[in-house]
């Protein structure tokens, strides 16, 4: 039913700082998992679909909703009756995006508070909207989830891969062999440096345990099953595994480089537009040549053109000089015709009626063989540029890798997206389509056109290292992945699905395939979005989701004042950036001893249950506490005092008193991988020190 304006006046109405309300708009398969990972945060969720599913593919999911309701979630009238007044935020994921914007629209005018996380493949209008209405974010899930299909051809070395601020982070699983550089010779916290950071540490005694019976063995006070469950002391042998996330300096990339010319003709304008002095324009045009030195044609018209303009500027002041007759604007005209070649037009006369001075009669001749000079390069840089252009439309793409490469089927937004990411990661590539693409499309990459039968031979599957299936059909894909394990059976299997129940069927089925539900990976950023988390990327880690998620410390953040130590092992998180708010440079894998301000800016590494405590201010409870025997060196007391404060943040006179009382036990408690650090620091200034366990 429609409704009218007037049901769309603003209420009178704040909500709660402490609402735990949230609607979700359209319960496909997106929005299922969506109330599924809000749950996890213990809120109420409420939702609203245009129909009411026979068969739910998340189990009991009527049983997690306060409210179920059929309806329109663009009408004002359903988005009240489902309680949009007093929702916390609203995650509109229907598979309309014109819905989706509508329903935002309608849902902001009558909640002015709301926070809204719409499903949304629209850039530019989400980023006029973001930038127009506060509290919006939009996400694509078929783009957050292609990093993914990206990394599952690599195998089991490459877990994740993103970048941040200039710079790449991989997440690199390595097989310690007895030839390691770090076997038998690290220890874990020696791997760490300003660029490393230890994620997961296998013992070669402990594969085949699960995750979770892992972290229990190694560290059980680990409040995250994903992150810390490895000991910093433990010595590195032959047979473990360890999964490191490491940051190096990006390279530029071929589609930077238009984008860096621009920035150069932006800055060389403003140069030019702030001269003061014929200095300063000398010095800016030396400059502007030696800029373009490598681009000989467009030194060769800039050349020509300053010289075609200092010619008609003379030729102008000679002609009225010699002849006042002659206005301004004619003696104009007639410079231009014999720059255009019209001498003959001026002095066809063998007696000319008029006399002229000689060298004014060669100047005009001059004048006629440059305008000449000029026009032919003139069309010489044309006809270079309809050869260039005409080549461009006949350039072949590369050949088909003949071994070690990737084969992706379906090249829509996914495909190319995924295309894309093996390209910068400098994988071997090749598209499989079923119809043509335009030239400039992936103009880099090899594409094949062709029927089911034949793309795979002419993709030369047979030698291919991995195919990703990532088309519009999941039975389609399902299909395309059979015939291709068929063909070769050591290719790793990448399929694309949208459907949680078929996922867990076909992997069930068909165990040597990987199979990737899109709804699955991105529900989590959905969920983590909703609650003011800003979700970067994400990638799967063990069979969990990880976000990479940045944070702008509040006044009544639950990060403010916190320790970089306190939030990495207190809500079992991995800090992988951190920018001051005074806008300092920002700080890869940053040190522990940093205390959070207002405004600073931090990125961290976290699975849904992290995000989780972080919301709910849950720290983990610190337990371990340090016995100092004695310092026997003035600079032993003052250094152990210093290295106290600086990585349990206690305040300086404290730990300088509790010094000077040897032997003691410091009162303050500490998380394991923090004491066990103060240990390692107050061993180096020669202090006798042990931990104590809870």
């Amino acid at each position: 039913m429609n409704v009218s304006s007037t049901h769309l006046q603003q209420p009178n109405f704040k909500p709660t700082s402490d609402s735990d309300h949230f609607l979700v708009c359209g319960l496909g398969s997106l929005g299922q998992h969506c109330v599924a990972n809000l749950k996890t945060f213990g809120v109420k969720v409420s939702a609203i679909d245009r129909t009411m599913a026979e068969h739910w593919e998340i189990a009991n999911l009527p049983d997690l909703l306060e409210n179920l309701l059929v309806g329109d979630c663009r009408y004002a009238d359903a988005l009240h009756r489902a309680g949009v007044s007093h929702c916390r935020a609203a995650l509109i994921v229907t598979d309309s995006e014109r819905v989706n914007i509508e329903a935002a629209l309608t849902a902001r005018v009558l909640n002015p508070h709301i926070r809204l996380v719409v499903r949304s493949d629209q850039q530019n209008l989400n980023q006029v909207l973001a930038h127009q209405l506060d509290n919006f974010v939009a996400f694509e899930p078929t783009q957050l989830s292609a990093s993914a299909f990206a990394l599952a051809a690599f195998g089991d070395h490459l877990k994740g891969f993103f970048q941040l601020d200039g710079y790449r982070f991989k997440v690199v699983k390595q097989q310690i062999t007895s030839e390691h550089r770090w076997c038998d010779r690290r220890r874990l916290y020696q791997i760490e440096n300003r660029n490393r950071r230890v994620l997961r540490h296998f013992a070669a005694n402990t594969l085949g345990l699960s995750p979770t019976q892992i972290s229990q063995t190694t560290n059980p006070f680990s409040p995250s099953a994903q992150f810390y469950t490895w000991l910093p002391n433990t010595l590195v042998r032959a047979g473990d595994t360890v999964v490191t996330i490491e940051a190096e300096p990006e390279r530029t990339l071929p589609g930077n480089q238009s984008k860096a010319k621009r920035q150069l003709h932006k800055v060389l304008w403003q140069k030019l537009r702030s001269l003061r002095s014929w200095r300063d324009l000398r010095q800016s045009l030396v400059q502007l040549w030696q800029t373009n030195y490598q681009n000989q044609v467009r030194r060769v018209v800039l050349l020509c053109a300053i010289t075609i303009v200092v010619l008609c500027f003379a030729g102008t002041l000679l002609l009225w000089f010699n002849y006042p007759a002659l206005s301004v604007l004619d003696a104009f005209y007639a410079t231009v015709v014999l720059l255009l070649g019209g001498y003959g037009d001026l002095f066809s006369e063998f007696v000319p009626a008029v006399v002229l001075p000689w060298w004014l009669r060669l100047f005009s001749l001059g004048l006629t063989l440059a305008g000449t000079a000029f026009i032919g390069v003139l069309y010489a840089l044309l006809t270079e540029k309809l050869l260039t252009l005409k080549f461009q439309f006949l350039t072949r793409r590369p050949p088909v890798p003949q071994k070690g490469h990737v084969i992706v089927l379906g090249l829509g937004r996914v495909g190319r997206r995924v295309m894309g990411l093996l390209q910068e990661l400098n994988q071997p590539v090749v598209g499989v389509a079923p119809q043509e693409l335009e030239p400039h499309v992936l103009p880099q990459l090899p594409i094949i056109m062709s029927d089911k039968a034949e793309m795979l031979i002419k993709a030369n599957l047979e030698t291919a290292k991995s195919l990703i299936a990532v088309g519009d059909d999941e039975v389609q894909n399902l299909e395309m992945g059979l015939m291709a394990y068929r063909t070769n059976s050591s290719c790793r299997l990448i399929i694309r699905t949208y459907d949680q129940r078929f996922t867990d069927k076909v992997a069930q089925l068909f165990p040597y395939t990987q199979v990737l539900c899109t709804s699955a990976l991105s529900a989590e950023a959905f969920a983590g979005a909703a609650f003011g988390e800003n979700v970067i990327s994400l990638f799967p880690l063990y069979g969990q989701t990880m976000l990479v998620t940045q944070y702008r410390v509040e006044p009544e953040d639950t990060l403010h004042g916190q320790l970089l130590a306190e939030v990495a092992y207190g809500y079992g998180v991995v800090p992988i950036l951190y920018q001051p708010a005074a806008q300092g440079n920002p700080r890869m894998m940053p040190s522990e001893d940093i205390r959070l301000r207002i405004g600073d800016r931090l990125i961290v590494l976290a699975t849904i249950r992290g995000l989780q405590r972080i919301e709910q201010g849950r720290l983990a409870e610190q337990q371990w506490r340090i016995q100092v025997e004695s310092a026997n060196t003035q600079e032993a007391r003052f250094g152990g005092s210093a290295e106290i404060a600086r990585v349990s943040g206690c305040d300086l006179n404290l730990a300088r008193t509790f010094i000077e009382q040897l032997p003691s036990i410091f009162p303050q408690t500490l998380y394991r991988h923090q004491a066990l650090r103060l240990v390692r620091e107050l061993v180096k200034l020669q202090v006798q020190v042990r931990i104590l366990p809870p």
